[in-house]
């Protein structure tokens, strides 16, 4: 029985190291990629520095010097991100909240048809309202505005986040309400401090998943932004010129986009893990 079980621990342990280099080996090409010159890149692969290329840091110095390149689209990404995922997370949690907590009736519509109804909403393919989101943001000159981008992408994380909220404050007992209200505490009371501290970890979990919608985003980046108001994803893209894909650059820019997103969802996981672990002692 014991050899039993000592052989699944090390299959286990042989697959989840499988999946782990799986999972790691494209961002270890990517990190040797951004150390190459054009000989580096073509011929025979090439992953080990100092042995099979001399590193070089022409690329990094080349994307990271150029005016109005790298640093403007990350700042964009960044601000347009974190305020629209905050946005959303704001919203989402009120509705949810509010879903959770009083009984809505708009026609045949209960809390549980509204709150699906709120998410049926971001089901809806984002091309086929490309169009009149387009002429609605040229009208308002809001088109290569952050602002414009803040308010697209919270328009479509929100349904997503209340459905989050929904879910994560049906789970927080409703005695908990009750006995703030028999204290004397008022409906906004409860919700600032009874609901919304115990809902810390879903709050951090839905702006972790806004983030990263808005992060990644692409379609919406690519109509509605220019020059002014671009992202780290258009600007990648946009390194197929007129002599080839320019491999290391977008290897460069491709780290740069991937490491704020990561340290941001590392901080915050562990602030997530930190809550529901303060939740479960309690």
């Amino acid at each position: 029985m014991r050899y039993a079980s000592r052989a699944s621990r090390w299959i286990v342990s042989a697959l989840l190291l499988l999946w782990s280099i799986i999972v790691i080996f494209p961002l270890y090409w990517t990190l040797t990629v951004s150390f190459k010159d054009e000989e580096g890149i073509f011929g025979q692969a090439k992953f080990i520095p100092w042995l099979d290329f001399q590193p070089t840091l022409e690329a990094w110095e080349r994307v990271l010097t150029t005016p109005g390149g790298v640093l403007t689209s990350l700042t964009n990404s960044t601000v347009i991100g974190v305020l629209s995922a905050a946005l959303a997370t704001i919203l989402g949690g009120m509705a949810g909240y509010g879903l959770s907590r009083f009984e809505y009736r708009f026609g045949f519509m209960r809390n549980r048809d509204i709150a699906f109804w709120i998410m049926s909403q971001r089901v809806l393919p984002p091309v086929a309202v490309v169009l009149p989101l387009y002429i609605m943001f040229n009208t308002l000159r809001l088109t290569d505005t952050r602002v414009g981008m803040i308010l697209l992408y919270t328009m479509f994380n929100v349904p997503i986040a209340a459905w989050l909220m929904y879910q994560y404050f049906r789970q927080i007992p409703l005695t908990l309400d009750e006995a703030a209200r028999i204290d004397g505490a008022s409906d906004l009371q409860v919700f600032r401090h009874v609901s919304l501290p115990l809902a810390r970890p879903g709050l951090i979990a839905t702006f972790i998943v806004s983030l990263v919608f808005a992060w990644n985003e692409f379609l919406f980046a690519l109509i509605f932004t220019f020059s002014q108001a671009r992202t780290m994803p258009i600007l990648v893209a946009g390194q197929a010129t007129q002599h080839g894909p320019q491999w290391w650059d977008i290897a460069v820019m491709a780290l740069i986009t991937v490491a704020p997103l990561v340290l941001i969802t590392a901080f915050l996981w562990r602030q997530l893990l930190g809550g529901l672990l303060a939740g479960w002692g309690k």
